[in-house]
């Protein structure tokens, strides 16, 4: 079916939004949700790859809802309006669904099984950072130690959990001192040079009070970084000689994100834990922390009382969505589909022409354009402007890097070359303003 492409926006916010933007300040946390005199719009609907305001404006979504809707919005609509007529709730540590079985086996199938590796274990969760959480605990009862090896700019979420291991000091300073102190940050390589010198680092580094090594396949929301590509490697060296767990952060890249089922399939490496969520189901608040049997079972067996477990564990109607997620994930055809229009998206963005571009760079439909200024500092401010005036224009997209420098591009898989077109030349446009 022909899709329409967006129409120029002539007012951002339009009153709907403008009007619900000044209620949600009376009664939500005032940190929560920005709103300034072009931000935000309010989503009405969603479907494929565009979403309607309140106003009635349709926008062309580069950012798939935090990288939820890789398949599509409403992809797995269906889904759960069968399985909600069916069952909304369950006991999921206790008196559990046939579903939550099923997608804990399919989650072997699809990553320690397909590895070569035997069974793969899981524990289910609801956010990203609790599956985050999950890995930190079962490395420190793996191990019997606290030491947390991360990466600058790494994001892992915000609880208080995954913020011991979190890169971004902005979010985890003003909670510093509820925090223990047993991070090493290390910078994340970009290049050959700056591997040389992760590697002294890690000589130095006493590998017998470290538990786990957590870190992202390839850097999301620190801006869409991808490193060498025997960066992984190192890391799986340095942790089976240390006897350290190794956890790979994939709740971003998973799921065909970066053109491979995941991202660490790139160079081959298997991690000892995989953390994976956001579009594991398409939309529904559902994820896992996935590991290798020998290292999940440092987990004692449960008595009746579960160590680490919440309320909507294995929520049936999450576990559903996942399950026809996963599906359509493992067909060779979706990887495919991501690899082909990834490659169309990266050529566009590169013909893109602007002193403000420093670097067009990512994998698959997970890619980054860095603005800097001519002094070679990051250029968040105009940054912030461009996304303004890409809303405008009917795009709506996010800018990543702790600068928030960086343009990021993560579209539903389905976008057209109609529509990355014109985006790229909204973009364009904004560049040239």
């Amino acid at each position: 079916m022909l899709r329409m492409l967006p129409k120029l926006v002539t007012q951002i916010p339009g009153p709907q939004s403008l009007h619900l933007a000044d209620e949600l300040k009376n009664y939500e946390c005032r940190n929560v949700t920005y709103t300034g005199t072009d931000w935000p719009v309010f989503w009405q609907r969603a479907n494929g790859v565009n979403v309607w305001d309140e106003d009635g404006n349709q926008f062309l979504d580069l950012t798939s809802a935090f990288a939820v809707a890789g398949l599509g919005h409403g992809w797995s609509s269906s889904v759960m309006r069968d399985q909600s007529e069916h069952m909304i709730h369950a006991m999921g540590d206790v008196h559990p669904t046939r579903l939550k079985a099923e997608l804990c086996r399919e989650l072997s199938h699809c990553t320690y099984e397909r590895w070569g590796e035997g069974l793969g274990k899981t524990t289910l969760s609801n956010s990203g950072s609790e599956a985050v959480e999950t890995a930190l605990k079962t490395a420190r009862l793996a191990t019997g130690r606290d030491g947390i090896v991360t990466f600058a700019n790494g994001y892992h979420g915000l609880g208080y959990g995954a913020l011991l291991g979190g890169g971004f000091d902005k979010f985890r300073d003003p909670f510093a001192s509820q925090l223990a102190d047993h991070r090493c940050v290390l910078n994340y390589p970009t290049n050959k040079a700056e591997m040389v010198r992760l590697e002294d680092q890690l000589m130095d580094l006493d590998g017998e009070a470290i538990g786990a090594v957590l870190v992202e396949p390839i850097q999301g929301r620190g801006g869409k970084i991808v490193p060498p590509s025997d960066f992984l490697s190192l890391l799986r060296d340095w942790s089976d000689q240390h006897g350290v767990v190794l956890i790979f952060d994939e709740i971003y890249t998973g799921f065909n994100r970066t053109g491979k089922l995941f991202a660490c399939e790139h160079e081959g490496i298997v991690p000892d834990l995989i953390c994976l969520g956001k579009s594991m189901s398409g939309g529904y608040p559902i994820s896992a922390c996935v590991g290798k049997s020998s290292v999940m079972d440092a987990w004692p067996e449960s008595d009746g009382e579960a160590l680490h477990t919440s309320t909507f564990l294995g929520n049936p109607v999450g576990c559903a969505m996942a399950l026809a997620s996963i599906r359509e994930h493992v067909r060779p055809q979706t990887a495919a589909k991501v690899t082909e229009r990834g490659a169309k998206l990266i050529d566009l963005l590169k013909n893109l022409s602007c002193p403000l571009i420093h670097e067009v760079r990512g994998r698959g439909l997970m890619l980054g354009v860095e603005l800097r200024h001519a002094d070679g500092k990051p250029a968040g401010d105009e940054a912030g402007i461009i996304l303004t005036e890409m809303l405008r224009s009917g795009v709506m997209m996010l800018a990543d890097g702790p600068c928030g420098n960086v343009l990021a591009f993560t579209p539903p898989f389905i976008i057209s070359d109609a529509e990355m077109q014109f985006a790229v030349d909204a973009l364009q446009c904004a560049l040239d303003r």
